[in-house]
C-alpha cells in the first residue's frame, strides 16, 4: 500500500463522529443517513458529510435500495474499525 493511500484512509476515519458511525454500522448494517443521525443524534447534515468523507476513502459503501441510499461498512472499514477497537 502507498503512504498516500494510507493517508487519505486514516484521514477518512479521523473524527469522533466518524469512528461513532462506523460502529453503528457494524451493530445495524444497511441505515440510511437519517437513521444514521437519529441513531447517534447528530444533525442529518453533520452526518451527511461525515459519511460522505467515510465513503471517499473507502471505508464505508452506499447502495441505492428505491428511493434510500442505504450505507454498510467494506471489508476496510470493518478491518479499520476492528483496529481502531483494539487501541482502546
Amino acid at each position: 500500500m502507498r503512504y498516500r493511500d494510507l493517508e487519505r484512509i486514516v484521514r477518512g476515519f479521523s473524527n469522533h463522529r466518524r469512528i461513532q458511525i462506523l460502529d453503528a454500522l457494524e451493530k445495524y448494517p444497511k441505515l440510511s443517513v437519517l437513521e444514521i443521525s437519529k441513531e447517534l443524534k447528530v444533525n442529518f447534515k453533520t452526518i451527511a458529510e461525515h459519511v460522505r468523507r467515510l465513503a471517499a476513502a473507502g471505508l464505508v459503501d452506499k447502495q441505492n435500495v428505491n428511493r434510500d441510499v442505504r450505507h454498510t461498512l467494506t471489508s476496510l472499514g470493518k478491518h479499520t474499525l476492528k483496529f481502531l477497537k483494539e487501541l482502546e
